[in-house]
């Protein structure tokens, strides 16, 4: 029964990973993409896209966290509000209920998380659908994403290299870590892992990419007790053996108070940076006040002093051209609300029921890892 209590705490760890839920906004600032592709993972598309964008502009993919909407994240990251700013495109690709009953990303699922299949082939589908329609720069696409969503962009990072310039992972874990429910508890713990040669290799096998490989930002706070900060290494580890970097020592400074950690090429160009947050839990940072601010604190949307969003933007190059002209209605509500959680979800096993399976199979469920 240790061994039952032990895995037990961890179910309840995955349930607050599976609990990131924001509030709806009845100010939905995006638009629906409707048609995309055939859409083997079931996903939903909703989009940004700045009134009187020129061609040539880059896209950033970003992908929401467990029991999350696209919207929600979108309020609370501000990333809308910077693609205004800096004059680019979204696209947040958002999990529907029946996929996963608290909308993770299924980033634990072998079908879903390989090149050519389930929702990894539905996310490269709509950024296809969306360069097409909006005149992207194909060099200049970024994908992000917190939690659930951080491992989903390890995912697309690690299986369509090609498409990506850079990605940005926050309180994630590292592509190929986890094919089972049990692995996925594990990893979050920062248990099992392979060795990081081994972690890198996973990603060279991916895919049959030859060319450059994307740059990788890492943010993870140092309170994480939903995902352990260990994870945070593991990525930087599975990234330092991809670029050829396992003998480079980082540069090491300060940014706003956190530790920032960057790795440069031979060229002399960063290709990692990793970002400790100290002190903080499991979520996305934030700086909410002052000329910098961006988004909006809230469960999960942290205020650290530090704005993730503006930063993750810096280091991809994305913020390179002034604001631009503002749309029309900033409050302009384009699709319907996101409904809320259903109370269902968060539901505890049945009182005084004390068998063993049926406890571990609520338990499972209730965290989205089963369905």
């Amino acid at each position: 029964m240790a061994g039952l209590s032990s895995t037990l705490a961890q179910l309840a760890k995955f349930r607050t990973m599976a609990g990131l839920g924001l509030p709806v906004q009845a100010g939905d600032r995006l638009g629906t993409l409707s048609s995309f592709g055939t859409n083997p993972g079931a996903l939903g598309a909703r989009t940004y896209v700045p009134e009187n964008l020129p061609a040539g502009r880059p896209l950033v993919v970003v992908l929401h966290g467990c029991t999350q909407s696209a919207s929600g994240y979108d309020h609370g990251a501000g990333w809308s509000q910077l693609a205004d700013e800096h004059a680019f495109a979204l696209l947040l690709p958002e999990q529907q209920r029946a996929n996963n009953p608290n909308l993770c990303f299924n980033w634990f699922t072998p079908a879903d998380a390989r090149r050519d299949a389930g929702e990894a082939l539905s996310i490269r589908q709509m950024i296809a659908a969306m360069a097409d329609a909006h005149h992207i720069d194909r060099d200049r696409i970024f994908v992000t994403g917190l939690s659930a969503g951080g491992a989903m962009a390890s995912i697309m990072l690690a299986t369509y290299p090609e498409v990506f310039a850079g990605g940005a992972i926050i309180a994630g874990l590292p592509f190929g870590c986890a094919d089972s429910v049990s692995d996925a508890l594990a990893r979050m713990r920062g248990h099992g892992y392979p060795d990081d040669a081994d972690l890198s290799d996973r990603v060279a096998r991916a895919s049959s990419h030859q060319g450059r490989w994307p740059r990788i930002a890492v943010w993870q706070g140092s309170a994480d007790t939903t995902v352990a900060p260990s994870n945070a290494e593991r990525i930087i580890a599975q990234w330092r053996g991809v670029h050829g970097l396992t003998a480079t020592a980082p540069l090491c400074d300060t940014l706003d108070g956190c530790r920032r950690r960057t790795w440069h090429d031979a060229a002399g160009q960063p290709v990692i940076e990793a970002l400790d947050v100290a002190g903080m839990g499991h979520g996305t940072p934030l700086r909410t006040s002052g000329p910098q601010a961006c988004g909006t604190s809230g469960p999960y949307m942290i205020e650290a002093g530090i704005s993730s969003t503006r930063q993750i933007a810096r280091f991809w190059g994305v913020d390179d051209q002034p604001r631009a002209k503002p749309p029309a209605s900033q409050t302009e509500t384009r699709s319907p609300a996101i409904d809320r959680p259903s109370q269902a979800d968060a539901a505890p096993p049945p009182a005084g029921d004390t068998r063993v399976g049926t406890i571990i199979e609520t338990a499972l469920r209730n965290a989205g890892l089963m369905r």
